[in-house]
């Protein structure tokens, strides 16, 4: 079926329409819905938080009986399955006489994919499928990758000179890039479930690791901490929202370990020496923490890198230079990759950020 100028324009709309959810709807995926008559749009609407109702379900509600003999243009594929806080979105589509619709992209989720579209055919509905499917699954990189894997999906955010230091050696970081670069990464952890740091940048920094921008969402706070060594009248235990700490087995049940609990603070435990970042992921998925960023320092960055848990990564470069061979750099840890072997971003995307730079692009 052919797609016209005014197709793609309102698959636009509901793009937008759903992008204005961004950190809102986890562990559910945003979406956009607009409902269209005769060319023109008669009912917006998104989703806007984890059982509340869906983008479709509020714009045909929107429309009332006006919906009748009208498209639906929709970001992601309208679910079907009872197993859940709502309605199924296909009920509502088909109650409402819609004769249309159009989809960005099929839902990845196995209780949907591709049951939703048969749906709406099973009930003469017409489907079209595909309308800015890449726009669509970048809007919702963090969903897919955890409806699929049940793992969050994971930004490797850092912020360094140009020769690639993140502090000088007696550990001075702030501040390295500019306030334009800053108010970026207060936005984009107010899109993530969580924020993952490691003791070294606490104790250093005694951050919040708050977003700090109107409206936005502050994510939980995750520490690295094999010994308990954070001080307990450090911000993260004493300001909301929830911090967890991940530490060695039997530490929850020390004398610190108990008072932090006291505080509210969650305590994972794990075994050996060194937390496996593969079997963490997992943890947090159970915990349906859907996206993750890392703002730690050189050695977490390398350690997350070289387990294989970067979906992407973003960094910022300001116009300085530290220089010095014990100045610390953005990646660290005791072993390198030869140039064959090195670790690729691909997709990058690179803008200038007031008086930095912005690179961001996937792992390969």
């Amino acid at each position: 079926m052919q797609i016209s100028d005014k197709d793609i324009s309102f698959m636009k709309r509901a793009l937008s329409l759903a992008a204005k959810a961004k950190g809102m709807t986890s562990p559910n995926p945003m979406v956009g819905a607009v409902v269209v008559k005769n060319g023109k749009i008669i009912s917006e609407d998104y989703h806007k938080k984890a059982g509340e109702p869906h983008a479709e379900a509020l714009a045909i509600s929107n429309a009332g009986d006006k919906a009748k003999g009208a498209d639906l243009y929709v970001t992601l594929e309208p679910c079907c399955h009872k197993d859940k806080r709502t309605p199924p979105c296909t009920g509502a589509i088909i109650n409402s006489g819609i004769k249309k619709v159009f989809i960005a992209m099929k839902d990845p989720n196995p209780k949907v994919s591709g049951k939703g579209i048969e749906e709406l055919k099973k009930h003469g509905i017409t489907v079209v499928n595909g309308i800015f499917e890449d726009k669509a699954k970048i809007l919702n990189e963090a969903y897919i990758k955890y409806i699929t894997t049940k793992t969050p999906f994971v930004i490797l955010k850092t912020a360094m000179t140009l020769d690639g230091k993140i502090a000088t050696p007696e550990g001075q970081s702030k501040w390295i890039t500019g306030e334009a670069a800053r108010k970026i990464v207060h936005q984009m952890r107010s899109s993530v479930d969580a924020i993952l740091t490691a003791v070294g940048t606490v104790k250093a920094d005694n951050p919040e690791l708050t977003a700090r921008i109107r409206g936005g969402r502050n994510p939980k706070r995750i520490v690295i901490d094999p010994d308990l060594e954070t001080p307990l009248d450090f911000k993260i235990f004493n300001l909301p929202p929830e911090t967890i700490v991940v530490t060695k087995k039997g530490q929850a049940a020390s004398g610190r370990g108990q008072r932090l609990i006291g505080k509210g603070v969650k305590i994972l435990e794990y075994e050996g020496e060194k937390v496996d970042l593969k079997w963490f992921m997992k943890k947090l998925g159970e915990m349906e923490i859907t996206s993750v960023m890392i703002e730690g320092g050189s050695s977490l960055n390398a350690y997350a890198l070289q387990d294989g848990i970067v979906d992407k990564a973003v960094f910022f470069i300001a116009p300085k230079i530290i220089g010095g061979k014990d100045s610390i750099p953005a990646i660290g840890g005791k072993t390198f990759k030869k140039l064959e072997e090195a670790i690729v971003m691909k997709d990058m995307k690179i803008k200038r950020v007031g008086s930095d730079l912005m690179i961001e692009g996937y792992i390969e």
